[in-house]
């Protein structure tokens, strides 16, 4: 479990509405979903926290990574740099985001079937663009091509995760930058509010939320 004090905090996070879906929904996973979180915290640390990295002892917050892993981790993170001198956003992302950056809103509002309620909501940004008030994530992922990239953006809720912090922050934009775990090719989307993927992955959100908050105690929706 990550020892980041983001994690301990009692809002409701997108992570909070995956754990839901996969209580409601319980799915057969093909490959350990606790190992790829694993190596995507590795690959995340790389980009966006190199504070974290211990390189000497190959170690992100305690956990220890092999050097194969590390290697790995690292030609995705090249990947992403030589891709960075190509496509100007991605440098200005690379150079001057906020990265983890914690938003948090205290009593959010929602409305699901023309039913209103309210949570509190949180969300920790890879990559925060303050002069845009917009921002974006990191992925990696086992794509190899296009059309498995958009599949991934539908299956693993990435949609949802896009839509819900683009809510709690209030932006209009979105883009999500993720590097294949087998060819280091580096895939792009881009998200602007009242699109296919924003509408989605809102409509994905909206209903978790309202069974999150069917299912809070009755005294703390009294709270909010």
């Amino acid at each position: 479990m990550p020892t980041d004090k983001y994690y301990q905090r009692t809002e409701v996070s997108n992570s909070d509405l995956t754990e839901l879906k996969k209580v409601l929904h319980p799915t057969i996973f093909r490959t350990s979903p606790e190992q790829a979180f694993r190596f995507g915290t590795l690959f995340d640390a790389l980009v966006t926290e190199p504070s974290k990295v211990d390189y000497y002892r190959l170690r992100v917050d305690g956990e220890e990574y092999t050097q194969e892993e590390f290697r790995h981790a690292r030609q995705m993170h090249n990947a992403l740099r030589q891709e960075a001198a190509k496509d100007p956003f991605l440098a200005l992302v690379l150079t001057t985001s906020n990265t983890q950056r914690t938003m948090v809103n205290q009593s959010q509002s929602f409305t699901y079937c023309d039913f209103p309620f309210l949570l509190a909501t949180r969300c920790k940004w890879d990559w925060w663009l303050e002069s845009g008030k917009f921002g974006g994530d990191l992925k990696s992922t086992s794509a190899t091509t296009d059309e498995e990239f958009r599949q991934a953006i539908d299956h693993f809720d990435w949609d949802r995760s896009r839509a819900w912090y683009m809510d709690i922050a209030g932006s209009d934009r979105d883009f999500i930058y993720a590097v294949s775990k087998k060819n280091n090719r580096v895939f792009k989307t881009y998200i602007r509010r009242g699109d296919e993927t924003y509408l989605r992955g809102r409509e994905k959100y909206l209903e978790l939320a309202f069974k999150y908050w069917c299912l809070m105690p009755q005294t703390t929706k009294e709270e909010r």
